[in-house]
């Protein structure tokens, strides 16, 4: 295969999945807020560019045609995610009412032990139709349109976007982490994540 042919679905799908990526989501900030925290940062990370990874691929593979050709599945994963995000609200803007109990080095364990991190970290990565849309549905219906070698160069480039996007937050955070020893920076984060949280819900539920 050319090198310009080889680079050409390469670099599509990476453009293509960080423009998807990077807009500001449910999962982006919670990963963002990880990373402040310094909580299991290398975990949320791995975790979000792993399941990213399997949406794409799921995608690439051919399943967004499924998921498009039965109206139950779709429905069943636009509700379950607008419940999850709901509520991951409510737990967020409780969390602004408490700042004493937010403390920027991230030893307080305010969202508890890893496991219960993981789990939080997959539901926003897999029960969260924004990214189920993007990556299963949009990226592999875009990666429909190349075949064989050109379709596996594209779904590489889509992970790549999405690799260096989580990793990036996650550690980049840490340079924002002196503006959040302060807990009135915790108690906005949290009002914003809140905010965020509900738009996006409110955007799957009543936005057609």
């Amino acid at each position: 295969m050319p090198a310009a042919s080889t680079l050409s679905p390469l670099l599509t799908g990476f453009g293509l999945g960080a423009s998807l990526i990077v807009a500001i989501g449910s999962q982006n900030a919670f990963v963002l807020r990880q990373g402040l925290k310094r909580q299991y940062v290398f975990a949320v990370c791995s975790i979000c560019f792993l399941c990213d990874s399997l949406l794409i691929s799921l995608g690439a593979g051919g399943f967004s045609s499924v998921v498009a050709s039965s109206p139950r599945l779709m429905q069943a994963t636009l509700w379950g995610g607008v419940t999850f995000l709901f509520f991951y609200g409510v737990r967020a803007f409780m969390s602004a009412l408490k700042p004493g109990a937010i403390d920027a080095s991230g030893e307080d364990g305010v969202t508890g032990g890893l496991a219960k991190v993981a789990l939080t970290t997959l539901m926003l990565s897999l029960v969260n139709p924004h990214a189920f849309l993007d990556t299963v549905v949009l990226l592999g219906s875009l990666a429909g349109r190349y075949s064989g070698g050109a379709r596996l160069l594209f779904a590489l480039g889509a992970i790549s976007a999405s690799c260096i996007w989580f990793y990036g937050i996650g550690y980049g955070a840490r340079m924002l982490a002196p503006l959040f020893r302060r807990p009135m920076a915790w108690r906005v984060l949290d009002i914003l994540v809140g905010c965020t949280m509900w738009a996006i819900a409110g955007s799957l539920a009543f936005v057609r």
